[in-house]
């Protein structure tokens, strides 16, 4: 590889580096090529769509059972709660229907 081919690669890295990437190497099926490759554009991207994928991932991964009360807490997170809401349903007459 020429000197110019060298400095061009170790620009191109540290302009990498300067944005928080690093480039590796992984070994899996082929079949699972653009899969991975997707995977990586969505977490360096960043932001929020980023974490939520990342932490599934860390989770499914380190193979921990789930946390169990999970739906139960997420519905006591909700606005709604202490609204006063009525949720009753309003009890009409019978419609009579000829079938």
């Amino acid at each position: 590889m020429s000197s110019s081919q060298k400095r061009a690669i170790q620009n191109y890295r540290s302009r990498l580096e300067e944005r928080g990437l690093a480039r590796f190497e992984v070994l899996g099926l082929d079949g699972d090529r653009a899969l991975i490759r997707s995977l990586a554009r969505r977490l360096a991207e960043g932001g929020a769509e980023s974490a939520r994928i990342r932490d599934v991932m860390t989770k499914t991964v380190s193979g921990e059972p789930p946390k169990k009360g999970g739906v139960y807490a997420w519905l006591r997170s909700s606005p709604l709660v202490g609204a006063d809401i009525d949720l009753e349903r309003v009890r009409g007459k019978v419609r009579e229907i000829d079938l």
